[in-house]
């Protein structure tokens, strides 16, 4: 009964955990800033990214946890140092990402209570290490992401309702966006980095696998948990966008990266003056629902900065096990220092909202890499044994995936730059 409830636990848990760690604060941000630019056809957007985050996390959850082995490790057995290479890219990319994480977490705490940010970045990251102190941390962290998940989700969901977003408009986009593809392109890759890319995906995944929840009878579950974690982050996503849309639609021309670029609408009393760091989600709470709602975004945000640093920590520490059984052994104290080292590269860079769009993007890049080694994996009986048949359906749509992040990836390089114009 113990075990029982104990994969449960890990089920759920690793469903949060991934799920958490792609809402974090770059995914707020990230949100907040296209719906700024695309409109309602940012609907479009969230929809393919989705799909494709679907196909790639069902892929890479299934392939690691029927062998019951982590993703540089599988990496490994395709072609030596492989793994190596992999492990490197990912814990690199989780090491972007949470710089981001670190200064989201300073951006909430400065919405929420007016502490500035770089004492905010600080106590972000005291937060999350307190966690990893204790020898219960695994446990500890499957509770944290679950709770937090759901109070930004709450919040979320009431401030949508206030904003009244025009939904037929967001519906009618999402399916026949007005936009044109060529600004559409850099959107969907940096959401499918800001959901699956890096370390995201794997982040469930392996807290499985540390779990014991692996091999062919556990498969169903991990599917279960592996969609369940995509559901969540869409839930999040969705109503997110409705929110923000709702602040734009009704306040056309809006700029919610650059408040200062609305002057005019404040002089006119359309909106308030903001005269604080740059912050797309919590100003558009601001100006969408007034000072209260600004606060609240400042807890979604935090919230969002808290459970993206563990994840983000736990899962790139998991893939630098394969350097040295010195780390695995003393995989909290790596963990704690992974999350210094991010904390004092974010006191001395600044930045965070343009960090977090760029750490999604980058994410992204890596994707192609990291579901392509799991589906070559998947046809391997040395991997995965003699009786595993990877379905063929999903073979195919992975296959797809890759192809289109890849493309995607390499032609909107040149146009990510314009994210920080």
């Amino acid at each position: 009964m113990n075990d029982k409830k104990s994969n449960s636990a890990a089920l759920i848990g690793a469903a949060f955990l991934m799920a958490t760690s792609a809402i974090g604060p770059g995914f707020l941000t990230q949100t907040a800033t296209f719906t700024g630019s695309l409109q309602g056809s940012f609907g479009f957007v969230i929809l393919i990214s989705l799909i494709m985050s679907a196909i790639a996390q069902m892929n890479i959850w299934r392939v690691l946890c029927y062998a019951g082995k982590r993703g540089q490790d599988v990496a490994n057995q395709l072609v030596m140092g492989l793994g190596y290479f992999l492990a490197a890219l990912i814990a690199l990319g989780g090491l972007a990402f949470n710089i981001g994480n670190v200064g989201g977490g300073g951006l909430g705490f400065h919405a929420l209570l007016g502490i500035p940010d770089r004492i905010g970045y600080i106590i972000s990251a005291l937060l999350a290490i307190v966690i990893f102190l204790s020898k219960q941390a695994k446990s500890i962290v499957d509770q944290v992401v679950k709770y937090l998940g759901a109070i930004m989700i709450v919040v979320i969901l009431v401030v949508m309702i206030i904003t009244k977003p025009p939904v037929g408009e967001a519906v009618k986009n999402t399916f026949m966006p007005s936009a044109s593809m060529g600004s559409l392109f850099p959107a969907i890759l940096t959401l499918l980095g800001g959901t699956v890319g890096g370390y995201i995906t794997f982040s469930g995944a392996h807290r499985l696998i540390d779990a014991g929840v692996t091999g062919k009878d556990s498969l169903s579950k991990v599917n279960s948990s592996s969609v369940m974690g995509i559901c969540i982050a869409a839930v999040v996503r969705v109503l997110l966008f409705l929110a923000i849309l709702g602040v734009v639609t009704k306040f056309a021309g809006i700029n919610l990266a650059t408040p200062s670029a609305n002057e005019a609408m404040v002089q006119s009393g359309q909106i308030p003056a903001y005269n604080g760091i740059s912050n797309p989600a919590a100003y558009a709470f601001l100006v969408g629902a007034g000072s209260l709602a600004y606060r609240f975004a400042g807890l979604v945000i935090l919230c969002a900065a808290l459970t993206s640093i563990i994840g983000a920590a736990y899962t790139s520490v998991s893939f630098l096990k394969t350097f040295s059984p010195a780390i695995e052994k003393n995989e909290n104290y790596w963990i704690i220092g992974f999350i210094a080292v991010s904390s004092l590269i974010m006191i001395i860079l600044g930045g965070a909202a343009k960090l977090l769009v760029l750490a999604g993007a980058v994410n992204g890049l890596i994707l192609p890499i990291s579901l392509g080694v799991c589906l070559v994996a998947s046809t391997r009986k040395d991997i995965m044994g003699d009786d595993y048949k990877h379905p063929t359906w999903l073979l195919v749509l992975g296959i797809i995936v890759v192809i289109v992040s890849a493309y995607v990836g390499i032609t909107s390089l040149k146009n990510l730059g314009n994210l920080f114009v």
